[in-house]
């Protein structure tokens, strides 16, 4: 019985496992080493999925349109990563919850069914793209996706509903490791280093800035960072049972999920523009279909059939993550606390929610006639959306006391979380508003919106590093702090400044929504 209680307490990962007993002291690079690999998962698989189809073809598509020249984008990306994984790392490690569960207890019931029910809604849309990535991944062999979908679907179902979190974790660093096939893309592409290295520290855009470019760049950023992130890598600690003991390790894991998933995407774009930018101008992109044949046709070399596994793999572990983190979503949403080492039987309503959004995803996407790339589009327009909102949330969490305690956001992290969380706002509100009034030009409203945010910079952060509450300090090691149970938590305090942000929150997202609603409905019925 004791020996079954401690295996329910252990944290079994891919590569090991530790025991439950164990406090976490190492000593020696061995020790280390192999605790790392343990602890080795959440990161990786949070970064390695958000290169999903619809990551592949934007990356596609920046190659083929605009050459080596947007590849700068993707470098700065990586501290944005970072910052934004390591905070939602910490809060699963300290609190032991849900993202959405959190939201609902600190901020009510109503911001946490808002934000539930909003990450619910675009990770179904975003399954619906990862299916069109396998349907089209196969057609480039010559698979119909009457057959395609329903494998990938049932193949998706039976590694999740396996009963043990280790395993399902060993399956997805398979799908990782096949990831590195973009290495012999590159060597047979002929990419030409010097020129990427240059063009990956050099901003600039072939053509100039025009507002497809900007759009583009955007784009780039939006499909590298994600809010359904947020929610997976959080629960996903949770499920795996890390602690705070752990929380370095987590860390090294995040960083180096960064680092791979901006390496394999500038690969992917270096690869297309190699390829195929030569063979057309700023708008030859069609589709990652059409990547895969230009490739194999301009290149060859097996060139097409590589970039078309990579569009596979990178789709079903799309899937396998945003399905999974949509039922996290739900169990937040439901109060219940599901596990991957649970039971088919144990756990019928979460996996049972797995499953009936990879078959009904599966099955929009075969419906003859479908607007897929109507989905496609709202996709896009809803991470503007959501982004903003969930940035602040996981940034006002971090500075919760009664929540992180001694894990809280110091003053630095805050002032670059901050400056972070308002280039990712500017950019969201540009992508949703250029979505919804298409001639609207993107290079002025983006160069308007950045100068009121950096005034409100400007005049925002030092009042706010003034009224900033001093450290706090604990009669307990940092290491074995964990959050009190969330309903003896003392309500957050009101202030005016959080009342005003989250007004301004819920004004954006009912405004943005209602006409993001409207401009649906006029594409799919003109």
């Amino acid at each position: 019985m004791q020996s079954e209680q401690a295996k329910e307490h252990q944290i079994s990962g891919a590569f090991g496992t530790i025991k439950a007993h164990d406090v976490g002291n190492r000593k020696g690079l061995r020790a280390r080493f192999l605790t790392l690999i343990a602890i080795i998962g959440p990161g990786l698989i949070v970064m390695v999925g958000d290169n999903d189809a619809g990551g592949v073809s934007t990356y596609a598509q920046a190659g083929q349109n605009f050459g080596y020249s947007l590849l700068w984008t993707l470098p700065l990306l990586i501290p944005v990563l970072i910052i934004n994984q390591e905070m939602v790392a910490r809060l699963g490690a300290v609190t032991g919850v849900g993202h959405g569960r959190l939201i609902r207890e600190r901020f009510g019931r109503y911001w946490g069914n808002v934000s539930i029910g909003s990450i619910l809604l675009l990770n179904f849309l975003i399954i619906i793209t990862e299916f069109i990535g396998i349907s089209l991944s196969m057609e480039y062999f010559g698979v119909s996706p009457y057959f395609s979908v329903p494998v990938a679907v049932l193949l998706l179902f039976v590694v999740t509903a396996s009963g043990s979190f280790q395993r399902w974790e060993r399956f997805m660093m398979l799908f990782v490791a096949v990831n590195f096939l973009v290495v012999p893309l590159v060597l047979v592409a002929r990419v030409h280093y010097v020129t990427s290295v240059h063009h990956a520290v050099v901003p600039g855009i072939r053509g100039g800035a025009t507002s497809s470019a900007v759009l583009l760049i955007i784009s780039i950023i939006g499909t590298t960072v994600a809010p359904w992130q947020l929610y997976f890598q959080q629960s996903n600690i949770v499920d795996k049972r890390i602690t705070p003991r752990w929380l370095n390790y987590e860390r090294i894991d995040t960083i180096l999920g960064s680092f791979i998933v901006v390496v394999g995407a500038s690969a992917l774009m270096a690869a297309s523009a190699a390829g195929l930018s030569s063979h057309g101008g700023t708008n030859a992109f069609t589709n990652a279909l059409g990547v895969a044949r230009g490739l194999g046709h301009f290149v060859g070399h097996g060139s097409g059939t590589l970039f078309a596994i990579l569009l596979l793999n990178a789709s079903v572990i799309g899937a396998a993550a945003v399905t999974l983190a949509s039922s996290y979503a739900l169990s937040d949403l439901a109060g219940s606390r599901q596990s991957l080492n649970a039971r088919l039987s144990e756990a019928k309503g979460f996996y049972g929610a797995f499953a009936g959004l990879l078959v009904v995803a599966g099955v929009v996407t075969l419906i003859p006639g479908a607007p897929l790339g109507l989905i496609t589009l709202a996709v896009q327009a809803m991470c503007g959306l959501m982004l903003p909102s969930t940035t602040i949330f996981v940034l006002l969490l971090c500075n919760d006391r009664e929540v992180l305690g001694p894990w809280v956001n110091g003053r630095w992290l805050n002032v670059v979380a901050t400056i972070i969380v308002t280039i990712l706002v500017v950019l969201s509100v540009t992508m949703m508003v250029s979505t919804l009034f298409t001639s609207v030009n993107v290079v002025i409203l983006l160069t308007g919106l950045a100068i009121v945010a950096g005034a409100g910079l400007v005049v925002g952060l030092p009042i706010g590093l003034r009224r900033a509450a001093p450290p706090v300090a604990y009669d307990i090691d940092k290491r074995d702090w964990r959050t009190p149970r969330l309903t003896l938590l003392a309500p957050l305090p009101t202030s005016n400044a959080r009342r005003m942000l989250l007004r301004a929150v819920g004004s954006y997202l009912l405004i943005a929504g209602a006409l993001l609603i409207v401009r649906i409905v006029q594409l799919a019925t003109s």
